[in-house]
């Protein structure tokens, strides 16, 4: 079995030749236990680091070919650097994992993911965390509503599970086929269908540098994964002002009879009665325009999803 790790890097300077050295030897103990063959390979993908990241990667693929590495032409995102990764591995290997450079995810249950894939036949085994005690209440109450939010509008993705799993050589080229400009790989890769299983583990504490996912980012991430998978957000707006414009039918029989029963300033009732009416049928309106626009949004961006500055390879 050739297996690739691949880790998108981003300004990771500081954790890198940890990171690599943690690598390299759980790979090293997998190939003498002969669960992986010598040909194995780690391969790190530069996000456009603006530090000294890719330097370090280079002198490491230097001094050991084990060591790959691809450099992209500019920062594309950690899900578009994943991407590159993988299709870069994809005729090289048997299976990828993919993992933070980081190592926040326990690289033990690498073990685990080759085992379902060699023993049970998975295509795709997901690296699940087994607890948030190590998460702020904000951070894990906020990440366990989005998980359940997403499920509600018909995302489907695994519960408490990031980018860390395995896929294997014909998951990643039935991955090749998702054509979206716009990824969220944690609701993609579970739309492939073939036979997947759960490892779980404890997610660690980050060792040094910072997290490349500041609130800022954790909340742009949030939303690509709701408008990437689904248009229910635009069909809400649909069903608000089919809402509205039904408690406006409500209201111009609740003025009409105040104005029979008791007389109210001349105008009023036309003017009470035609902002509500017109603003539901304005929300209706950009409702049910908003639902071809979101399926034309959905198909019709082709740019790019990343270009190769640079790879490195024994």
């Amino acid at each position: 079995m050739i297996l690739y790790l691949v880790i998108p890097c981003y300004n990771e300077q500081e954790v890198i030749e940890t990171t690599a050295g943690k690598l390299h030897d759980k790979m090293k103990e997998l190939c003498s236990r002969n669960v992986i063959s010598d040909e194995s390979r780690i391969l790190f993908v530069d996000d456009g680091s603006s530090d000294n990241t890719w330097n370090i990667i280079s002198r490491l693929h230097k001094e050991n070919k084990i060591f790959s590495a691809v450099k992209l032409s500019r920062n594309k995102g950690h899900q578009n650097a994943l991407l590159a990764g993988l299709m870069t591995a994809k005729n090289k290997c048997d299976a990828a994992i993919s993992l933070d450079a980081d190592l926040q995810d326990d690289i033990n249950a690498i073990d685990e993911m080759c085992d379902k894939f060699k023993n049970e036949n998975c295509d795709i085994v997901y690296g699940v965390r087994s607890a948030r005690d190590k998460d702020t209440f904000f951070k894990k109450h906020t990440a366990e509503s989005y998980y359940k939010m997403l499920s509600k509008i018909g995302v489907e993705v695994t519960y408490n599970h990031a980018d860390y799993r395995l896929m294997s050589r014909r998951a990643i080229e039935a991955l090749e086929s998702f054509k979206e400009v716009n990824l969220f790989l944690r609701g993609i890769v579970p739309m492939i269908g073939f036979k997947s299983d759960k490892v779980y583990y404890e997610r660690q504490e980050r060792t040094a540098g910072e997290s490349k996912y500041p609130l800022k980012k954790m909340i742009s991430f949030a939303l690509e994964g709701i408008t990437s998978l689904s248009i229910k957000p635009i069909r809400f707006i649909t069903a608000l002002g089919i809402g509205i414009f039904m408690v406006s039918i409500i209201m111009l029989i609740y003025f009409l009879v105040i104005h029979f029963m008791k007389g109210v300033v001349q105008g009023w009732t036309t003017i009470v009665v035609s902002v509500w009416a017109i603003g539901g049928l304005q929300l209706l309106s950009i409702g049910i325009i908003g639902e071809y626009i979101g399926k034309i949004y959905l198909e019709t961006k082709q740019r790019p999803k990343y270009i190769i500055d640079e790879y490195l390879e024994k």
